[in-house]
Parts: C-alpha cells; structure tokens; sequence
C-alpha cells in the first residue's frame, strides 16, 4: 500500500515540514553525488549502538544520535519517509505549531534512536533514517486527526486501486506490522545482519503518543463542511 495523500488540508503554511523534507533530500543528494564522501559521512555520522555504548560521553558519538536522522541509505528510502512526512507531518505542525513541532520532531527521533540502542545494543551496523522521528509524527497523526483517511494506492493484478482507508485502520495496521516484525527480529536476531531498525519506528511511535498531547496547541478551531474538513 503506497499512501498518496489524506482528507485533512492544513490551515497554515507548514514551515518547519518543508525545512525538514528539504534538508533530508539535501543531505541525500550530498551523499549520491560521491559514493567516497557518503562513505565517509556514514562512518562519522551514522548511529552505530556498540560504538555510542563503547564511548557513551564522546560528544562525537552522541551528535549521531542527531546526524542520522537526516541521513537514507538508498532512494526507496528517502522516498517512503519523505512521501509519509509530506502526507502527515503538515496537519501535526499546524496543530501543534511550528516551534513546538520540531521539539516534538527531534525528541521522538531521539526516543527512537535510545530505543534501537537499547534491543541491538552490540550491533556495529549502522543506523540511518528519519523513520524514527516520522513514527512519532504518525502517532501524533493518529491522535489528532482519527477522522480522517487516508487516499491508498493498493496495485491490483498490476492495475492501480485508490483506497480511502480510515487513518485510525491505516496508522493502527502500520505499527502492529513495526511491532510484529520488532519481536520476530528479536527471536532471530536479524539486526545483527543488518536490515530495518524495527524498535526505532516502535520507540519513535510510543513516544509520540506520549509527547504528542503535551505538544498540542490548546486553542484550535476546525470548521466541518459536509464530508469535508476545512481548518480556520
């Protein structure tokens, strides 16, 4: 299921989403141009667990927990975080603000990354991605704007499907998926290998259900228009 869009517009210019989505696409064609430099970038920047654990006061080390989150190890990568930040990341900051919003943003990739640390704490793998951040703007998503839904592309026999699905069955399927394969990379120890950071999206997830609530704006006004949402 690829999502394309949701039902809710946003009311106000989201700044800080686009500051985001464009610093990561940034950091990536960086990294593309020379395959010597990318190297180099994720051999400094990149969390790796076993070596933030082995030097757990090295500033260095803990500016990865930062670094990495503005960092995609290929195209596909890039894409489905960008596609999802774009999608829902604009209706969070609008809700919450655009200062609150980015706290929010870097405390649920921070959260994330603690908890990738925390289950793969000897891996020398290292860590890339802003899934971590973006599983806590889908959970403030969920949280905010259960009503809505979200505009699916499900391929059928090759052919194109778009779906609304509610975002309550979207973002609920999402994380029981990151939880499933969470556990079962815990009993076959697939992160030793490599692959994707599954209790980073979990970590990032919980805490923004946790922090959402205390980043949300207290007033705000949302006007409804038949089967439609338009914020004022």
């Amino acid at each position: 299921m690829l999502p394309l869009k949701d039902t809710i517009p946003s009311r106000s210019f989201p700044a800080v989403n686009w500051a985001l989505l464009v610093a990561n696409v940034v950091v990536f064609l960086f990294m593309a141009r020379d395959a010597r430099l990318a190297e180099a970038w994720i051999d400094a920047l990149a969390l790796v667990p076993a070596r933030l654990l082995a030097n757990p006061l090295d500033p260095a080390e803990a500016l990865t927990i930062f670094t990495s989150m503005f960092m995609h190890g290929g195209w596909f990568h890039l894409f489905s975080n960008m596609l999802a930040l774009y999608i829902f990341g604009d209706n969070v900051e609008d809700r919450m603000g655009s200062q609150r919003y980015l706290v929010f943003y870097l405390l649920c990739g921070i959260a994330a990354a603690l908890t990738h640390v925390f289950f793969n704490p000897n891996s020398p793998v290292p860590t890339v991605g802003a899934s971590g951040a973006l599983s806590g703007v889908l959970a403030a998503y969920l949280l905010f704007f259960p009503s809505s839904r979200v505009i699916t592309l499900i391929p059928v026999f090759f052919l194109p499907w778009l779906v609304e699905i509610p975002a309550v069955v979207y973002l609920g399927l999402w994380f029981i998926s990151q939880l499933a394969n969470g556990v079962f990379s815990i009993l076959i120890d697939v992160q030793a290998m490599g692959g994707v950071a599954w209790w980073a999206h979990i970590g990032g997830f919980v805490a923004g259900l946790i922090l959402a609530p205390l980043f949300r704006q207290r007033r705000y006004y949302r006007y409804y228009y038949r089967d439609e949402y338009y914020p004022w």
